[in-house]
């Protein structure tokens, strides 16, 4: 090419080179982060206590074999309702029908002799009055030499000799009578050991799974029960107070500030059981290992939907906390055991502070240090904000609480959550959601 016709290039060139750099240098502002904010609301909450608990019949009654034998029939189905005095279980009655036969016909011997010596006595007693009356005669008699001195002797001796056969027959009565005495009871015993081979329930209750098959030999030797059959209407749930806690219970009962105060039961999916429940009773100690007393409550249970070592949460509701502050759930989040909220200013700046967290109400978690009422926080969108990013906010939507509050248990505290942890339970959190961009 000709250095005249690279000079009329030169412009155009020029002009090329200008509009790219200049187009590298434009660069496209990032826009501002759309996140949902609320404010802080204040208004008065109840405030509750809450403690771990663990479910038991009010009566369970463990069934065993009181005679030995062989398990020869099972009259009740596992897991079913029973009545007081039903049969559960038949053990082999053989052994102790004839058990009872023989001690009867004991019995019937005893009588037969017992019936004899009374017969003697009445023998013994007549020849007695006939030699007294035979003395009665012959001492005037003697007195006045009408019959020699040895006629009155045998006379004397022989009243005195049927004065002895009396007592003696008296004496084999009272034997007698003890035989009798002593084969009733033997055949009261027989009678018992018979009516043991019929194993019934004591009470009314659930039966649980039978721990004896049929030709088992059971009997009061063995190890294992038959069965447990349990009263679960009401149902006791035991949790385990400290000793500040009993304290101010019994305080405040002594002073008579409040009556029986209603329990709800938070079961194990994280919803209250409709019944109401009622404190029970406390345990006589304090256990010194862990410095807390067990106490009682109990729950009504008509449906029978509560058993025995279900875990749960025994929640009273103690007073009412005045003007306490509240946020939804998903507003905070935890990291390391410690609790932060990104609050917006009226400039649209977000700030991290901490927060000291309360119980949970519903969906929204109560505030005890760290925020003011009327500011507002990140409700959605929490994980796209950094300390001093400045934001887009609009109004938190109530479908964004609902979905976020879904995986919840709105009736769950964070005290709750670590007596959950330590007994090495799943530890629920609330966790933002995550926005599409």
């Amino acid at each position: 090419m000709s250095l005249p016709a690279i000079y009329s290039l030169l412009p155009v060139l020029l002009a090329g080179l200008l509009l790219f750099g200049c187009g590298k240098e434009q660069k496209v502002q990032p826009q501002a982060p759309i996140v949902e904010v609320v404010e802080v609301i204040q208004k008065d909450v109840p405030v509750y206590a809450e403690w771990v608990g663990t479910t038991d019949g009010l009566v369970n009654a463990t069934i065993r074999a009181q005679v030995q034998g062989y398990l020869i029939k099972q009259n009740y189905t596992e897991g079913d309702f029973v009545k007081k005095d039903q049969v559960l279980f038949e053990i082999d009655p053989r052994e102790y029908q004839a058990a009872l036969d023989q001690t009867r016909s004991a019995l019937q011997q005893s009588k037969a002799v017992l019936e004899q010596a009374k017969a003697d006595v009445s023998r013994q007693e007549a020849r007695w009055d006939t030699t007294k009356a035979n003395l009665k005669r012959i001492r005037p008699l003697a007195e006045q030499s009408a019959v020699s001195q040895k006629d009155l002797d045998d006379a004397v001796g022989l009243e005195l000799s049927n004065r002895s056969a009396v007592d003696a027959a008296k004496a084999a009565v009272i034997a007698a009578e003890a035989q009798v005495l002593g084969a009733q009871a033997a055949v009261e015993k027989a009678q018992l050991n018979l009516g043991f081979t019929r194993v019934i329930s004591p009470i009314d209750g659930i039966a649980g799974i039978a721990k004896a098959q049929i030709g088992n030999l059971v009997g009061p030797g063995s190890i294992e029960e038959l069965t447990t059959v349990s009263t679960i209407d009401p149902i006791k749930c035991y949790v385990s107070l400290s000793e500040q806690e009993y304290m101010r219970a019994t305080e405040r009962r002594s002073k008579q500030q409040v009556g029986k105060v209603p329990l709800e039961l938070i079961l194990s999916d994280g919803t209250t059981y409709p019944q109401k429940g009622e404190f029970a009773f406390a345990d006589r100690q304090v256990d010194v290992r862990t410095g807390t007393i067990r106490v009682s409550t109990t729950f009504p249970n008509p449906q029978k939907l509560l058993r025995p070592g279900m875990f749960s949460r025994v929640r009273a509701e103690m007073g009412i906390r005045k003007e306490a502050l509240l946020i939804p759930q998903v507003a905070v989040s935890e990291v390391q055991g410690k609790y932060f909220v990104a609050v917006v200013s009226s400039e649209n700046k977000v700030a991290i502070k901490p927060v000291r967290v309360g119980q949970w109400f519903g969906q929204l978690w109560v505030i005890d240090e760290g925020l003011q009422a009327g500011e507002k926080v990140v409700a959605e969108g929490i994980q796209k904000v950094r300390e001093g990013m400045v934001v887009s906010p609009k109004p938190f939507s109530a479908r964004g609480q609902a979905e976020s509050g879904a995986a919840q248990k709105p009736e769950a505290k964070p005290e709750a959550k670590s007596e959950a942890k330590s007994q090495g339970k799943p530890e629920a959190k609330p966790q933002p959601k995550t926005e599409k961009r």
